[in-house]
């Protein structure tokens, strides 16, 4: 059966250590993917945290646990997400996008904390294989998308692809003091817009978003975290029904949004 799509709002790696209802939702996606779709036999992750030159994809036996941030606590810096890898599906990810080369990459990198910050509470088990693809930092959003159109025959083949980054991610004007706080009306305009694209398919309203103006300046002033959803936007089916759940803006300019794209449209 066809494998969903799904990009999560990752916000801080705290979340990590964390029982709230954004951790209990990614669970709930995992269980309906396996209860409606079936396990997946692995997960392809396009993770804001993992830029390189070129593009690359992770094809070790056994990713080790990357705790890239600074100062947190040591108990962040302790978790471990042992999940195996996959070199056959990293090889499959290579010819999907030939003609584009792609590195593959037996030891340098495994899974960051963008990937396993999320897994840790969808699939606390890690014991489905994960392969991590990168980002290219030289790719325009078209360019993008365009990659992310290559894998959907992945979703033929029991993989679950899945994003994880920010709608809206501006740390530097982020007010620390209340998570709760009405969002700025440029973050909610940004979102509002994006969301719109894609319950509608718009898919070109996602790729151009800088034509937003000066929302999308602020929620976007770098597109790492941005690229991931149009890589699940991207392998998404025109048929698929997408849901946003969680869907809200916390610190005023972090969107915790997360979509999952479900096969099928209902009648």
């Amino acid at each position: 059966m066809r494998m969903p799509v799904v990009f999560f709002g990752h916000g801080s790696p705290m979340i990590a250590l964390q029982d709230n209802a954004v951790t209990q939702r990614w669970r709930a996606i995992a269980q309906r993917v396996e209860q409606d779709y079936g396990r997946p036999r692995a997960i392809l992750c396009v993770s804001a945290h993992w830029l390189t030159r070129g593009t690359a994809v992770t094809a070790m036996n056994h990713p080790r646990t990357i705790h890239d941030f600074g100062a947190f606590p040591q108990a962040l810096f302790d978790v471990q997400y042992p999940a195996p890898g996959d070199p056959d599906l990293a090889a499959r990810v290579a010819s999907l996008l030939e003609p584009t080369p792609v590195t593959s990459d037996t030891g340098a990198w495994g899974l960051d904390h963008g990937t396993w910050s999320v897994l840790c509470k969808a699939w606390p088990d890690a014991d489905i294989p994960v392969v991590q693809l990168s980002l290219d930092g030289s790719l325009s959003p078209r360019d993008h998308h365009a990659l992310a159109q290559r894998l959907r025959p992945l979703r033929d083949e029991g993989v679950l692809i899945i994003g994880t980054g920010n709608i809206v991610h501006n740390l530097r004007m982020m007010n620390w003091n209340n998570a709760r706080c009405t969002p700025y009306p440029w973050a909610q305009a940004f979102e509002d817009a994006i969301c719109a694209g894609i319950e509608t398919g718009d898919d070109a309203a996602l790729i151009n978003f800088a034509a937003m103006g000066e929302p999308a300046r602020l929620s976007v002033p770098s597109p790492d975290h941005y690229w991931p959803l149009l890589y699940t936007a991207g392998a998404a089916d025109a048929d698929d029904t997408p849901e946003r759940a969680p869907h809200f803006i916390e610190h005023a300019s972090l969107s915790m949004t997360s979509i999952a794209w479900w096969p099928g449209r209902p009648t």
